[in-house]
């Protein structure tokens, strides 16, 4: 098994930013209450780990609340891609990562909440933006987090990609 270069998690990341914002606007559009009870449960204990700084409960929580939005899309080909880039991701790591950020941690538990608002309020135009915007934080902290150590070492030839974050 081989480590991702930063040229490839960056490629990683937009294609995952696509795959979820899909499927926040298809949760939205299908305002179905199981997923929305799911995500609500999410959020709290999101807010919990949060409260007591439990960073490693809330990378596992990160990652249930991506994995229910898109069961929840209900869109099997949508799963399957998921899966095959997530098989391809150190999500953990680099959520982990991104968490080193000052008000990192509680920002992000605030954009969760912001896609929940959105799919509560079956808005699907809403519910993507939101998450594209959490895409789009995510991957700013990460880099940030990335340029403060040398856990993936960006080189020259990435320091452009970073700019594109």
């Amino acid at each position: 098994v081989t480590e991702p270069s930063w040229q490839e998690i960056v490629e990683l990341s937009q294609v995952a930013e696509m795959l979820d914002a899909l499927a926040a606007r298809l949760v939205a559009q299908r305002g179905d209450a199981e997923v929305l009870s799911v995500l609500e449960r999410n959020l709290a204990q999101s807010r919990e780990a949060l409260e007591t700084r439990d960073v490693q409960r809330y990378v596992a929580l990160v990652r249930e609340f991506h994995d229910v939005l898109v069961r929840g899309a209900n869109n099997n080909k949508l799963l399957s891609h998921y899966q095959i880039l997530m098989n391809q991701f150190p999500h953990t790591r680099l959520v982990f990562a991104s968490l080193q950020q000052p008000e990192r941690f509680a920002a992000s538990v605030e954009e969760h909440h912001a896609v929940l608002r959105a799919i509560a309020a079956r808005d699907p135009d809403a519910a993507e933006l939101a998450m594209r915007s959490h895409s789009t934080q995510s991957r700013r902290a990460l880099a940030a987090s990335v340029l403060a150590s040398s856990e993936l070492s960006p080189g020259e030839s990435s320091l452009k990609s970073l700019s594109e974050l």
